[in-house]
């Protein structure tokens, strides 16, 4: 998945108005940013259109306004004050962002448009369940015709410029109205530098890695990567299989889990893939020791056990022994790839796998090799360990990073213009 897209310093920005699409879905609570991540990430593509005379036009979503209504915690005015301060420069916010052709025509070069969450409007999304009793043909109309208005969406929003510039890679995956439509009324779409740098890392670590090559998968679920299990087991040299997930790969192998997460619906699928990585000669690493405990709960009685986990119990962490394992394999590496924390590293009693695995995942890029987080609850527990800054690349994208694991084509990065 070799991907090279035109980027920012590929075309002339002085006096052209830029229409860019960044991830500024911030944690906001009580009207408070509480983590910064993402704003700073999209920086250097803002400061670079400024700096070479463009006009700049900012959209993202923030929140699920479709499910909790629209409220004072998923306004983009939040973010545009945030970033104003940031930058020391005045930002005209606009709470519409199909309404927005005044502000925009009276942008001088320089200056700065943020439009209002674009989520505010149905059809950015136009996501379309059947209701009950609705007929087929009724249903298929009506999706059609929010299909029709996502079109209408896009078309408003790429009349504010002359460039598009998607920088939202965690949104790449989805073919909204303000990351891949827009792309179709718009003369020029190009890459910013977080997108470019997210592609940079993920396709050369997937398509031409310096091996040996490593990827850790955890988290709670099997189904959740089913595809990206399959994908990398042809690509990489070891793969290391920990959280709730390697609860189904060890019930599949015969051991007792006792309460253990397990997907009964996925037991043929872990057996198929132990032995596709053995025919393939990959190194496929399950626990060896867990952490058990009588109840989900941070005060609960927890033992070290083997691969057989007494009933009543539950696996809740790798153990010591399978912490040393995975150590060993990620720190010959020279190529990982982390996608999903070890165990419910939340509760303090079941870090320690997590946080082990991240240490050795930090050594990484200190023994000269690459390093990156893949997006979702990896990234918090980097950050929860306190070794972000050891990794070579933090993926801003946790869904747009599995699924660019899994192989896929990712709309929002299709769309924009080849080199």
């Amino acid at each position: 998945m070799a991907i090279n897209k035109k980027t920012l310093k590929d075309i002339e920005l002085a006096g052209k108005k830029v229409v860019m699409r960044v991830d500024f879905n911030v944690p906001v609570k009580n009207g408070v940013i509480s983590d910064d991540t993402r704003i700073q990430g999209a920086l250097p593509s803002i400061k670079y259109v400024l700096e070479n005379g463009g006009k700049l036009i900012l959209m993202s979503h923030m929140g699920r306004p479709d499910e909790k209504g629209i409220n004072s915690d998923n306004t983009m005015k939040l973010v545009a004050d945030y970033l104003s301060k940031l930058i020391g420069k005045d930002i005209v916010f606009v709470d519409d962002c199909a309404n927005a052709d005044a502000q925009v025509a009276a942008m001088k070069d320089g200056d700065i448009v943020m439009l209002e969450n674009t989520r505010y409007h149905k059809e950015e999304q136009a996501k379309c369940k059947q209701k009950d009793g609705e007929s087929d043909e009724d249903f298929k109309a009506r999706k059609a015709a929010l299909k029709a208005e996502q079109k209408v969406l896009a078309e408003k929003l790429a009349s504010y410029g002359d460039i598009y510039c998607n920088d939202a890679f965690g949104t790449a995956h989805r073919a909204h109205a303000s990351t891949a439509v827009i792309t179709k009324y718009i003369p020029v779409s190009v890459a910013g530098f977080l997108m470019e740098k997210e592609l940079e890392y993920l396709g050369s670590a997937v398509e031409n890695p310096v091996r040996p090559f490593v990827a850790i998968l955890g988290g709670a679920k099997v189904s959740d990567k089913l595809a990206v299990v399959k994908n990398l087991l042809g690509k990489v040299n070891t793969l290391i299989i920990g959280g709730g997930m390697a609860y189904t790969f060890l019930k599949a192998m015969g051991h007792n889990i006792g309460n253990s997460l397990c997907e009964n619906d996925q037991l043929d699928y872990a057996k198929e893939m132990i032995a596709k990585a053995k025919e393939l000669g990959v190194e496929l690493l399950l626990p060896v020791d867990n952490i058990a405990a009588d109840k989900f709960d941070p005060e609960a009685n927890t033992q070290i056990v083997g691969n057989d986990i007494p009933e009543g119990w539950m696996g809740l962490d790798i153990g010591p022994k399978t912490i040393e394992l995975y150590s060993n394999a990620i720190k010959n590496a020279k190529t990982v790839v982390w996608n999903g924390p070890m165990g419910c590293f939340e509760m303090e009693k079941f870090n320690k796998g997590t946080f082990g695995v991240c240490a050795a995942v930090a050594e990484v890029k200190a023994n000269g090799g690459i390093s990156i987080i893949g997006g979702g609850d990896s990234v918090s527990a980097v950050k929860k360990s306190g070794k972000a800054a050891e990794m070579s690349h933090i993926s801003t994208g946790g869904g747009a990073s599995l699924e660019f694991l899994e192989g896929k084509e990712l709309p929002g990065v299709a769309a924009l213009a080849d080199k």
